[in-house]
């Protein structure tokens, strides 16, 4: 099964690689979507099978070294199959 994820990472997320962690794990997962910078969060979308998105969402709540999550918002969405790579901006 597919599933979409949009999600918005708190915390002190910038300046540690957040994004390019997240691009590297979604890209060996096969999972396509975008992660983005928003203003201090980090902001994601990710398309793929459902254990490939139950992984990067644990990914997400650790971080890579040097992050200190203070919250994330997970808001499940219709999959729409819309993207063919993973991207960050």
């Amino acid at each position: 099964m597919n599933r979409r994820v949009h999600i918005l990472i708190k915390g002190k997320v910038q300046g540690v690689f957040f994004r390019a962690a997240i691009e590297d794990k979604a890209k060996a997962l096969h999972i396509t979507g975008w992660a983005k910078n928003t203003g201090d969060d980090v902001e994601a979308l990710f398309e793929g099978k459902d254990e490939a998105i139950k992984e990067i969402l644990e990914f997400c709540v650790i971080g890579p070294k040097g992050a200190k999550l203070t919250g994330i918002d997970i808001d499940e969405l219709p999959y729409t199959g819309e993207f063919e790579d993973f991207t960050r901006e």
